[in-house]
C-alpha cells in the first residue's frame, strides 16, 4: 500500500492525481498548513525541508514530486512513462521537470498574495512574477502541438506540468493560450484527474484568484 502524505492545493495533488490516474492502491494522509504540523520533528525526519509530497513505498519514504513520480511510474505505471532507450525520453524528462519551472513563480506569488502579511507584501514582486509565469506558460502553449505533451501520449509529463498549470490559473487568465486552455480542458475531463480533485481535500491557500 502506498501512503501519501498530502495537503491540499499543493505540489502533493500531482502525486495524488497520479495514483488515481495509474489505479494504483493508495491512503492518504492530510495535512494542513495551519496547523504546523509539517514542522513536526516526525514529519521533518522524512521530508528534511517540511513540505509535501511525501510517500511511504517499498519500505522507504521518497520527496520531492518529480522523483516520486519517476519512480512511481517506472515501478508501476510503465504507460505513464518513456524508458530510457525510448525516443521520447529526452522530452518527457524535459517536461516532467518543467512543472518546476512553472512553480517556483508560483511559490513567490503565492507568497506575496497569501503568506506575507499586507505590509510587507511587494506589488514590484507581484508584478515582476506574473510576468515571469505568463512567460513559463507561453513557452507551455507553444509546445502543445498535439493532444498531450508527447507524441505518444498522455504522461506523467502531463500530470507534473498540469499540476502547476493548475494553480498559475490562480494569477493567470489563459485567454491569450488557446493550446493550453484546450489542454487543460482535456485533462479536467480525465476520470483520473477528476477523482483527485474529489479526494483533494478542503481549500486552504487559495479562497481566490490574483489576476496581475
Amino acid at each position: 500500500m502506498i501512503v501519501l502524505h498530502h495537503a491540499p492545493q499543493s505540489r502533493s495533488f500531482r502525486i495524488l492525481w497520479f495514483l488515481h490516474e495509474a489505479g494504483l492502491p493508495h491512503q492518504v494522509r492530510y495535512h494542513l498548513f495551519s496547523d504546523k504540523g509539517l514542522r513536526s520533528p516526525e514529519f521533518l525526519a522524512i521530508s528534511p525541508a517540511g513540505r509535501v509530497p511525501v510517500v511511504e513505498v517499498d519500505g522507504s519514504t521518497l520527496f520531492e514530486s518529480g522523483a516520486i513520480l519517476e519512480y512511481l511510474a517506472e515501478t508501476r505505471a510503465p504507460a505513464l512513462t518513456r524508458a530510457p532507450g525510448d525516443p521520447e525520453r529526452g522530452k518527457f524528462l524535459e517536461w516532467l521537470h518543467y512543472g518546476e519551472t512553472i512553480a517556483q513563480h508560483l511559490a513567490q506569488l503565492t507568497f506575496h498574495h497569501i503568506v506575507l502579511a499586507p505590509a510587507d507584501r511587494s506589488p514590484v514582486v507581484q508584478k515582476l512574477e506574473t510576468l515571469r509565469l505568463h512567460r513559463a506558460l507561453a513557452g507551455l502553449d507553444a509546445a502543445l502541438t498535439g493532444d498531450w505533451l508527447l507524441p505518444g501520449g498522455f504522461s506523467a509529463a502531463d500530470i507534473m506540468t498540469g499540476g502547476s498549470t493548475e494553480l498559475a490559473a490562480r494569477f493567470v487568465r489563459f485567454d491569450a493560450f488557446p493550446r493550453l486552455a484546450a489542454w487543460r480542458a482535456r485533462i479536467h475531463a480525465r476520470a483520473g484527474f477528476q477523482a483527485a480533485r474529489a479526494a483533494d481535500g478542503p481549500a486552504e491557500l487559495w479562497q481566490e484568484d490574483f489576476y496581475g
